[in-house]
Formats: structure tokens, sequence, C-alpha cells
């Protein structure tokens, strides 16, 4: 498993491209109610610390070859941005309905683009091949030690910039950022209390908590489009396992109105799938009492969204 030494040394690999983001106090939210504005971060979400992370581990000759990586969005995006900042080629494997913006952005970073299917196992299959066929190194978004220690370093920056926090709620798609910033967390200070959140649509670290074991849902349905992954990771469902508190749902309404309230309230424009820690906390799934920080994870919003708030 990772370790607070992992982060440590994955924090001095991305600090010269990696934003230490703010962590604002909310306005209208409860009181002592933080957000980590994760989507403030190069790329506008959370994923860049790993994904640079992974790179910066690869030795050059290896890396020259190339990356590769299957994503629904967010991840495709920092993995291009990564490889564009060492100068390498990337292909990412995306799904047939990930967001049109998120596409656009992926390839204007400058990497290729294809369409492997509409579900997470039938896109890691497709980048997995591709990897193999052309002697690419596959960084994937969730279950790997380097994108989970490059992840960990969110809960670092949190500790240092409110060393009073009690509480940390965090979205969960496959579980790297959960798990990077609870190690981090658990290992520093065990008394914080550590929560995920899942929209109801898409329960797969939940469902597998439950069963005591890695399951793979039939399907994922949720406005958040990064947190519907239909398995989670054997890496991240042990950290899970061992540091996490509790794992939440919200509705994809509840995740909606967060999504408002943070932009017309908060004025942070925030996507679905970051906003799912707030709306944990606007639904009473996660009661503040003391300092609490809800990770907001993205930013990437659809045009179309944005507009209809």
């Amino acid at each position: 498993m990772v370790t607070l030494g992992d982060i440590r040394q994955a924090r001095e690999r991305i600090k010269a491209v990696a934003i230490h983001t703010p962590l604002l106090p909310a306005k209208f939210g409860p009181a002592n109610l933080y957000f980590k504005c994760e989507n403030l971060q190069l790329g506008g979400a959370f994923k860049i610390r790993g994904a640079y992370n992974n790179l910066a581990e690869l030795p050059p000759d290896v890396r020259a070859r190339g990356v590769t990586a299957y994503s629904s969005g967010n991840h495709a995006q920092a993995v291009a941005l990564s490889a564009k900042l060492f100068g390498v080629p990337a292909t990412i494997v995306m799904l047939d309905q990930s967001v049109a913006e998120k596409v656009a952005q992926t390839k204007e970073y400058g990497a290729e683009v294809i369409f492997g299917g509409n579900s997470s196992e039938n896109i890691k299959a497709c980048a997995e091949k591709i990897a193999a066929e052309r002697g690419m190194t596959l960084i994937p978004p969730f279950n790997h030690p380097g994108t989970i220690a490059g992840q960990g370093t969110v809960g670092v920056e949190i500790l240092e910039d409110l060393p009073e926090v009690e509480a940390i709620v965090v979205p969960i798609g496959g579980g790297g950022l959960i798990s990077g910033i609870a190690t981090a967390v658990k290992e520093t200070r065990p008394s914080v209390r550590v929560i995920g959140v899942e929209p109801d649509g898409a329960p797969t670290m939940f469902e597998s908590l439950r069963a005591g074991r890695l399951v793979t849902l039939p399907g994922t349905n949720t406005i958040a489009d990064g947190l519907k992954p239909v398995r989670a990771g054997d890496l991240t469902f042990a950290a899970v396992q061992k540091y996490v508190d509790d794992v939440v749902l919200v509705s994809d309404s509840a995740i909606l109105e967060a999504v408002t309230q943070l932009a017309k309230q908060e004025k942070l424009v925030v996507e679905p799938s970051g906003a799912a820690s707030f709306a944990a906390v606007r639904s009473g799934q996660v009661v503040v009492s003391g300092p609490t920080v809800c990770v907001l994870s993205g930013g990437n919003i659809t045009a179309d969204l944005l507009r209809s708030l």
C-alpha cells in the first residue's frame, strides 16, 4: 500500500507543476465548512497530481515511447497535459459518451483520442491493448501507487492549511483521490475523519464495502460523469477499508443543487463530480460540527449545464 513517505516524494516531483490550491471558508454554508478548490487546479481537476507523478517516475527512455490511459474525462486531460509537458506522445481511450468539452480539451493538449466503449471496463481493456501493441506505458486513473500517491498530496495541503481540521469529505469515483487523502491524513493525524461520497446511481465503493469484497456493478447512471466506474481497484478498496470512516450516497438532484449553490453563492464553478462532497453536507448525509473540508475535485463543467444554472 502507498505510504505517507510515498506521498511526500510525490509532492516533490509535482511541486513545479501542480498548484497548491486554496482552502476557502464557505460564504453561505454551515459554520466551520471549508472548500479545497481542486476545481482551480491545472487542467481543471485534481487528476494532474497523480498523472504527472506517474510520468515523472518513469525512466526517460520508457517515457519517450509514450503513454496511454483510459478515462471518462478528467484523467484523460491530466495525462494528455502531463505528456505534453514532458514532450512525449499520448493516446487516450475515452468513453463513447464522454463529455464533448473534456474530449476537446484532451485533444487540445495534443493527445490522440480513441473511443473505446460505454463502460470503464471496456475502455480499460482497450487501453491495455494499445499499451501492449505500441509499447506505451499505461497510466491508470486510480488503481496504481503512483496515482494514489500523487492524489494524496491534496491531504498534505489540507493538513498544512487547516491544522485544526476534524473531517474531510471526498468524492469517490475509482477511489484514487480518497485513498491518497486518507493515507496522508490518517498516517499524520488519525483522529481526523475521512468520509467518502458516491452518487446513488454509482455506489461502487459503497457496495464493495457492504459486501466485504470488490464488486463489479452491472452499470452506473449518474450526472457525475467522473464518479461512475463500475468497479473500484484492489489498492483503492484496501486503502478505503483501512482508513476511511464512512461512505455515503447522494442523489443526482442533490448534486445539481450543490453545483448551483457553489456557482451562485460561493462563486465557484464546480462540475457535478466535484460537487458531490458538498452535496453530502447540504443533504444532511454529513453533519458539520468542527472544522470540515469538502474537496471540490473538479471544475470541468459543460457549457450547457453552466448556462442552465
